[in-house]
C-alpha cells in the first residue's frame, strides 16, 4: 500500500478546505496555483504484511505544480530507495490523507481491514485493482472516503519512459477530491484518463484484457517449436512470452472477472463460425468475414 503522509510526505497534498470548497463548486476545475508544495519525504508502500512480500519505502523528491507548468522529467533510479516495513502500525505515524492499496486482488480487502485501525477517519482509501467486483459495497460499508483507479498498462509491454499512448481509468463513484488527486497524477504522466462506473470498468477489462489474454493463452498452449518461424508467428510468440512473464495472480484475477465468460463465449462462437467457413472453403463468406474484421479495425 502507498500511504500519502498528511504532513506533506511524498505526494501532491490534498487541497485545503478552502480550496476543496472552491473545487466542489466547480467539479473538474484544476488545482489553483499556490496550492502545491515541494515534497521530499517518504511515501510508505506496503504489499503484504507478514506473508512474505516486501513493502517499500520510497524517497523521491517531487515538485507538484499546476498541470500546465509541471516538469516532465522522469525520476532517476538513484532517487528511489527501498526498505522493508515491519508492521502496519507504521502507518499510524504517517497519519495519511490518502492510502493506496497495491496488493493482489485476492488480498485487497484483507489488506484494507488490517490497516483500518491505524488510519485517521479523514483518510481517503484507494485501490488500483484490475477487477472491481465487490469493491463498491466494501467501500460504502467501510466509513472511509474512497477513490478507485486502474492504470491500464504494465512494464511488460508499455514504454515507461513515454506513457502518452497509455490509458488509466478512474471510477466515477469515487470521492471528488480523490479523483482530483489521480487526475492530476495521471495527467502528469501524460496518460489518457477515462471515467467508468465500477461495473463499466469490469466490462471494459473483460473486453480489452481478458479477450487478448485468452486468445494468447490458446495460441501458446497449442503452438509447436518452429525452425523457420514466420514474422507473424514470431510476433505472437513475443506477446505470449511477455504475457506469461506476468504474475499468475494477475492473469488469474483478470480472467476470473465475472464479465469474462461472455467474452470467451463470443470468441468460441466466432471461432466456430470461422472454422465452418474454412471447412466448406466458402470464398464468399470468407470475403465477408475479412471485410467485417477490417471494419472492426477502423
Amino acid at each position: 500500500m502507498f500511504s500519502a503522509n498528511g504532513d506533506g510526505s511524498c505526494r501532491r497534498p490534498l487541497p485545503s478546505e478552502k480550496t476543496k470548497n472552491e473545487i466542489e463548486q466547480s467539479p473538474g476545475a484544476p488545482i489553483p496555483p499556490g496550492s502545491s508544495k515541494n515534497i521530499n519525504k517518504p511515501i510508505y508502500a506496503h504489499t503484504d504484511f507478514g506473508r512474505g512480500k516486501d513493502g517499500l519505502l520510497f524517497h523521491r523528491p517531487v515538485e507538484f505544480q499546476p498541470r500546465r507548468s509541471r516538469p516532465r522529467k522522469r525520476p532517476s533510479a538513484d532517487a528511489i530507495h527501498l526498505q522493508r516495513p515491519a508492521s502496519p502500525e507504521e502507518i499510524a505515524d504517517f497519519r495519511p490523507e490518502l492510502l493506496i492499496n497495491c496488493v493482489t486482488l485476492n488480498a485487497t480487502l484483507q489488506a484494507f481491514e488490517e490497516v483500518f485501525p491505524y488510519l485517521p477517519k479523514e483518510c481517503i482509501i484507494s485501490d488500483i485493482a484490475s477487477v472491481k467486483t465487490g469493491l463498491q459495497e466494501f467501500y460504502e460499508k467501510s466509513g472511509f472516503r474512497y477513490v478507485s483507479t486502474h492504470p491500464m498498462f504494465g512494464p511488460t509491454f508499455a514504454n515507461l519512459g513515454n506513457l502518452q499512448t497509455e490509458n488509466a481509468i478512474i471510477i466515477k463513484e469515487s470521492d471528488h477530491m480523490g479523483k482530483i488527486f489521480f487526475k492530476d497524477l495521471y495527467g502528469s504522466l501524460k496518460l489518457n484518463v477515462c471515467e467508468y462506473t465500477f461495473e463499466g470498468h469490469d466490462e471494459v477489462v473483460a473486453y480489452s484484457l481478458s479477450v487478448p489474454f485468452a486468445s494468447t493463452l490458446v495460441f501458446a498452449s497449442i503452438m509447436k517449436h518452429q525452425d523457420a518461424p514466420g514474422t507473424t508467428f514470431k510476433k505472437h510468440m513475443a506477446i505470449a512470452r511477455g504475457l506469461l512473464s506476468e504474475d499468475d495472480y494477475l492473469l488469474t484475477e483478470i480472467l476470473f472477472n465475472p464479465k469474462t465468460p461472455a467474452q470467451i463465449d463470443n470468441i468460441v462462437a466466432t471461432l466456430t463460425h470461422l472454422s465452418k467457413i474454412i471447412d466448406k472453403k466458402d470464398s464468399g463468406k470468407m470475403k465477408r468475414f475479412l471485410d467485417g474484421v477490417r471494419k472492426n479495425l477502423e
